[in-house]
């Protein structure tokens, strides 16, 4: 399994993974020029992508969808939900509609319900061949009922997004802050590491914190409060990264 986030935060999301023969896409925010380019800095093409799966509609996770499709035909992997959010897709022949696991070719897409200001939103366990990736981002919350079956993966590409002091005192008006702060906005950094030290387990290779706000975090604050909590924890775990906007991640090789 390859991994590699190529975009992450408020200007645009896409991580691409490459697993089993098959290469897919989490979600194509940004532009299509930018996703392009930065698989070409992996040696991927967009025009190789087989499947791209949709965790809401918020444009910062969508906006080069509707051009991709014209010039070529993944399968778009939704809900009827987000089908409605999205007209464009209605005559598109190549749908996937889910609101269920999928097992493409002994790949397993298990699905997360998150909680965000959406019609519909979503993360994803994806797994083959003993290799595993949880990806959640855009959420107030992560319901418990999900803890056993996302424990002990092997990557984590988990929202990481504010810290809540810079939020307060910065320029948002209060009407965002109650958003970003609610059940249906994002976690904050305290909140991530609290979820990750439950989850990290023996099999657990890395940890790539996400969708950082640029107004309201740093990433050394996202980190500090990570190392805090793993250390209150006493969990022996270092291998953390923050994804960037604007800079594809490492190249993950499971």
């Amino acid at each position: 399994m390859k991994i590699c986030v190529l975009a992450s935060g408020s200007g645009g999301n896409s991580t691409f993974i490459h697993v089993n023969n098959k290469k897919i896409l989490i979600d194509a925010g940004t532009t299509m020029t930018n996703i392009e380019k930065k698989l070409k800095s992996i040696d991927e093409s967009i025009s190789n992508i087989d499947y791209i799966f949709i965790s809401h509609t918020h444009s910062d996770h969508t906006d080069a969808l509707e051009v991709i499709i014209k010039k070529n035909k993944p399968y778009i992997c939704l809900s009827n939900a987000m089908l409605n959010d999205l007209p464009y897709l209605n005559d598109y022949e190549n749908l996937l509609i889910h609101d269920n696991d999928l097992l493409i070719e002994d790949i397993k897409i298990e699905l997360i319900k998150t909680s965000h200001d959406v019609s519909d939103s979503r993360g994803f366990i994806i797994s083959y061949d003993n290799k595993s990736l949880v990806y959640i981002t855009d959420t107030g919350y992560i319901n418990s009922r999900y803890f056993r079956k996302i424990s002990n993966k092997n990557v984590y590409i988990f929202e990481s997004n504010h810290d809540p002091e810079m939020l307060i005192k910065g320029k948002y008006p209060k009407w965002l802050q109650a958003r970003v702060l609610s059940d249906v906005g994002h976690l904050s950094n305290e909140y991530a590491s609290a979820y990750l030290a439950k989850l990290i387990g023996p099999n657990t290779k890395k940890v790539i914190l996400a969708h950082l706000s640029k107004e309201n975090n740093k990433e050394e604050i996202a980190l500090n409060k990570f190392f805090e909590t793993m250390s209150n924890s006493n969990i022996d775990f270092k291998n953390v990264v923050v994804a960037k906007q604007n800079e594809i991640s490492e190249v993950i090789q499971l």
